[in-house]
């Protein structure tokens, strides 16, 4: 396993990070021991980073995952998540609280590393592009969610503080250049380049405008999701083991499951040399990207957690299939002419 700095914080952690979602399941759906053996197995072959979310089954990634590391006590950088609803605005540092207590207690920690905002993030509601957002003056304003994570860092709950780069484009590079936060998730993948390649304006994925690199600048870390966007790039639609059943949602404007699926049968040719399926293209891809901290990999089986940390340390894709992918990106899946 490979490792890289996180951004500005002075953590090093591994290329791979361990997703405790719902798209993967196995920490929500999966048995104890099952867990402790997918943990314990990751924790071999390198990985310290492990991120989960109240939210994932309903707090049941958080529970589980608690007790599967009070049972095996390692030493790791561990990141949840809060979600602000609009019924939590008018006291938002309260919510914080709030959700952060019942997080850590779930976790049977007294701090986390990382605590990160779950919710999109918007310039207004009116111009939205996304549901169920917050304004952009809910998140840096003076009552806002970066002054209620600076609340709880004090309190020594949290160490470092961070968002998920979901919402408007726009908003999300307002917050990453605010100097406020010291990490952001980023959407980021084959079939949607888009925050870290520039796309043409008819492109037809929702369009970040180079996150990742405006991140960079700030010296922000950048931990990738949805990297088989969604499991579209996993080589099938079939969900299988204890990975969701749920297929067809998405968590960016305009995205469609089935369309997705059309267009990674398209990515034939990044398979050659040492990468030999789909899921290990899409993580190699995003590893390329040097201002890429660790990529999040949603896990059903122990089969996937070996086959995804073999990426760390693999070549990078070739710069003819690279091109390829150019191509491909240009003309938004051969929709467009060249």
């Amino acid at each position: 396993m490979n490792y890289r700095q996180l951004g500005k914080t002075g953590l090093t952690v591994s290329e791979i990070g361990f997703g405790c979602g719902n798209v993967g399941g196995l920490m929500i759906r999966g048995n104890h021991d099952e867990q402790v053996e997918a943990v314990k197995h990751a924790l071999e072959l390198g990985i310290n980073y492990f991120d989960t979310a109240p939210v994932y089954g309903d707090g049941q990634s958080e529970t589980n995952l608690g007790k599967v590391l009070d049972e095996l006590n390692p030493k790791i950088i561990l990141a949840t998540k809060i979600r602000i609803g609009r019924d939590d605005l008018q006291d938002i540092k309260s919510a914080v609280q709030r959700s952060l207590e019942t997080s850590l207690k779930r976790l049977k920690r007294d701090s986390v590393d990382i605590l990160q905002l779950h919710t999109p993030i918007s310039a207004d509601q009116e111009t939205t592009v996304t549901r169920d957002s917050i304004e952009l003056s809910s998140v840096l304003g003076k009552c806002g969610v970066a002054n209620a994570f600076d609340a709880v860092r004090s309190q020594g709950m949290v160490r470092f503080i961070g968002f998920t780069g979901l919402g408007d484009a726009e908003a999300l590079h307002k917050v990453a250049r605010s100097g406020c936060f010291d990490l952001m998730q980023v959407y980021y993948n084959l079939l949607n380049p888009s925050a870290g390649w520039k796309v043409p304006p008819y492109f037809s994925g929702y369009n970040f405008q180079q996150l990742i690199d405006i991140a960079a600048s700030q010296g922000m870390a950048v931990a990738i999701i949805r990297v088989m966007a969604g499991g579209a790039l996993g080589g099938t639609i079939a969900r299988t083991g204890y990975a969701s059943p749920r297929v067809g949602e998405t968590i960016v404007p305009g995205g469609e499951y089935k369309a997705d699926e059309v267009r990674s049968s398209k990515l034939g040719f990044l398979l050659s040399g040492d990468v030999d399926n789909l899921p290990q293209a899409a993580i190699c891809f995003a590893l390329m990207k040097p201002s890429v901290s660790t990529v999040l990999v949603g896990f059903s089986s122990r089969e996937q957690i070996d086959k995804a940390a073999a990426c760390s340390g693999k070549a990078p894709l070739p710069s003819i299939a690279v091109e390829q992918l150019q191509r491909l990106w240009s003309t938004n899946f051969e929709t467009r002419p060249a």
